[in-house]
């Protein structure tokens, strides 16, 4: 796993500038969270972590300045389910708090995969892990229309009995019922200062994961809200603000694909910002899923970033030089 390169990376000319030394921001998907069957038990967390963390520490080794986000989504499930079960007992805590937990375990989780991958290649640069609010905005359209899904299906006695608490749910047909949530559109990661004076004195900085904690202004001052924060839309806004030159979107596929479920399915190899608007407006990518990483690259790279790219895990060493996954150019 990682860049095929090696040790070439040093020196290399990628669109006629070197590589070496740049800032690279890399967004990885839940899959880098859990292991291949979904299971996210702590032994197969970590286990995926330790995977995640080898191209990684390839390209830290060969001489990129990198930060790190991740999704939080199966963790935040799993904290969700023990709020239901356990809610005669202690009380429910809310999704800004789900959010600021699970930053914290993974965060501590890819610092000591990490520091150890580096270590097996001879290096040694100090990781930080910064727990990071996103403010959104209160009046967000997303807070009147919860749609995102987040959670595990119940049957309908028990999505029922959330309801009663004042919780939204829908039906997802025969798969059950399963809870929704705003996901307002991020504004601003409101600690980007601290990432990047850390980014800034030589450290590998974790920051924003799973999107941020999302705080609102509430009666002139900021509080934790009842949302989720997509994490692709929440790493360009971070990668902007740490002054990264390449965005990597890891996640389970090759590639973004046009005509994604139809006979006329393409990968998507090398686009422009421009080209990836046309497509995204004719309805190629699906909001759910593939559209916010779609939306990430083609905003980060029209606010001025070198490239980004979508692609898999095991070839991001490889996207980060423009050579896999689908590459993003002006």
């Amino acid at each position: 796993m990682g860049w095929n390169g090696g040790d070439a990376l040093d020196g290399e000319r990628v669109g006629g500038e070197r590589i070496t030394g740049a800032r690279i921001m890399i967004a990885l998907g839940g899959n880098a969270m859990t292991a291949s069957d979904g299971s996210a038990t702590p032994d197969a967390q970590a286990a995926a972590i330790e995977r995640a963390m080898a191209p990684v520490a390839d390209l830290v080794a060969a001489g990129a300045r990198v930060a790190l986000t991740h999704g939080n989504g199966p963790q935040v499930g799993n904290l969700l389910i023990k709020n239901q079960l356990a809610a005669g007992v202690v009380p429910p805590v809310p999704l800004d708090w789900c959010g600021a937990q699970t930053q914290a375990t993974i965060g501590v989780m890819i610092m000591n995969a990490l520091e150890r991958a580096l270590a097996a290649r001879g290096v040694s640069r100090p990781v930080a892990a910064v727990v990071t609010r996103t403010l959104v905005d209160a009046a967000d359209p997303g807070f009147a229309d919860p749609a995102k899904p987040v959670g595990r299906y119940f049957p309908e006695e028990q999505a029922r009995r959330a309801m009663a608490h004042g919780e939204t749910w829908r039906e997802f047909g025969d798969r059950g019922w399963r809870r929704v949530v705003a996901s307002p559109e991020p504004l601003e990661v409101l600690d980007a200062g601290a990432a990047a004076a850390l980014l800034d004195a030589g450290h590998i900085v974790v920051a924003a994961g799973g999107g941020g904690a999302p705080v609102a202004t509430v009666d002139g001052t900021l509080r934790g809200v009842e949302a989720v924060v997509d994490k692709d839309l929440a790493a360009q806004l971070l990668a902007r603000r740490l002054g990264a030159e390449i965005l990597v979107i890891a996640t389970d596929v090759e590639h973004a694909m046009t005509g994604f479920g139809t006979p006329d399915a393409r990968p998507l190899h090398r686009t422009t910002v421009a080209e990836l608007a046309r497509l995204a407006a004719a309805g190629h990518f699906a909001g759910g899923s593939m559209g916010p990483k779609v939306e990430a690259v083609r905003r980060f790279v029209a606010a001025g970033g070198r490239r980004a790219a979508i692609a898999s895990l095991e070839r991001l060493g490889d996207a980060a030089h423009g050579a896999s996954g689908t590459v993003v150019e002006a």
